[in-house]
């Protein structure tokens, strides 16, 4: 339990709280679910440019990290459709994977086809049922992939200006607005009380907020004066309590919940406001092709990481068809924004290349 492990190195209650949300987030979990401690490991076990358990910002935004990949394949011989969805994987008599077909009916030929979507995609959507092993899709079927997970992407004409450290008169960004903002998480027990609720379906009365303004570094994101607020808010269950489908009201009424609690820390933060966007899991799913909303195709708990993710004799990226690999976070080490799942995945299918 990662409520123990906080106890035994710490005394304060909000940093214990600020540690858990790393713990916690994008999982259907609490503080006191036993394996949550993994989750938080995992958010901090890496290093960015040498500094061991930092995040960064992305400059551009997220998109720029998928063109420069998209360059860097380009520029060795990659040829890169969008807006061309795929349709199933094609497979030979021998069984192998020898392509994909389009929606449009074009076949696209190769001999290896790795795949980047969900577990669940790949092989319940675009691979034929008859060729996988019945245990196998039923391992698939079975993977949890509840989320907690509304996004809310806020534009704002100002920046906010928090009670416990008011802006200066010339509203330019503070070191706080450059980091990673937590609301909600004086207590481990606030964390406990808003999982608690979202379990029985409904989405939390005081969610734990994880509000960034990239903006803050990186201007070019918004004009002048204005800036972009990203809102990672959990928690709110995939199907409402009683069946209830997340409509437009739901939605509104969610948000209106998350923009009253920052109200309360920033005055002012509701009357900035001139766009949001608000996404609850079935938008994440409908989308973005995540299982249940889940951002990392698949929960991280212990039952379904390492040689068990996406399924136990599964966890070196080949799938029961020859030629077709896993390469995205449902499969090993999981998620986040890391690429070691594809970089493992590609040497996987390089070293069976070779010997074709």
């Amino acid at each position: 339990l990662l409520g123990q492990i906080l106890d035994q190195w710490f005394e304060s209650e909000p940093l214990k709280a600020t540690l858990a949300t790393d713990a916690v987030i994008g999982a259907m979990a609490s503080p006191h679910t036993p394996g949550s401690g993994y989750v938080l490991l995992h958010h901090v076990m890496g290093e960015l440019e040498g500094r061991r358990g930092a995040w960064g910002y992305v400059a551009g935004g997220m998109g720029a990290l998928s063109q420069a990949i998209a360059c860097a394949a380009a520029a060795r011989g990659a040829h890169i459709f969008t807006e061309k969805a795929v349709c199933h994987v094609l497979l030979g008599k021998d069984g192998r994977a020898q392509g994909v077909v389009l929606q449009d009916g074009t076949e696209v030929r190769s001999k290896l086809v790795l795949s980047n979507a969900s577990p669940q995609i790949t092989f319940l959507e675009l691979t034929p049922q008859e060729e996988l092993p019945k245990d196998f899709v039923q391992r698939i079927q079975q993977v949890d992939t509840r989320s907690p997970v509304t996004k809310i992407n806020v534009a704002v004409d100002r920046l906010p200006s928090f009670l416990a450290a008011p802006n200066t008169r010339d509203g330019q960004p503070l070191p706080h607005h450059q980091c990673s903002i937590h609301l909600n998480c004086e207590g481990t027990h606030l964390l406990h009380q808003a999982f608690t609720e979202a379990t029985y379906g409904h989405p939390s009365s005081r969610p734990m907020i994880e509000l960034c303004i990239p903006s803050a570094l990186d201007p070019g994101l918004a004009p002048q004066g204005c800036h972009v607020v990203s809102l990672f808010t959990q928690y709110t269950p995939s199907v409402l309590a009683g069946g209830r489908p997340w409509d437009e009201q739901a939605r509104n009424a969610y948000a209106d919940t998350v923009f009253d609690c920052i109200e309360a820390y920033a005055p002012g933060f509701k009357a900035s406001v001139i766009g949001r966007d608000i996404l609850t899991p079935p938008d994440l799913e409908r989308i973005f092709g995540l299982p249940g909303g889940n951002i990392f195709h698949g929960g991280m708990s212990l039952d379904q990481l390492y040689f068990a993710r996406p399924a136990p004799s599964y966890s070196g990226y080949r799938s029961p068809i020859p030629g077709l690999y896993l390469c995205g976070s449902g499969a090993h080490p999981g998620g986040g924004v890391m690429g070691a799942a594809g970089r493992n995945a590609a040497q996987v299918a390089l070293k069976d290349f070779r010997q074709l």
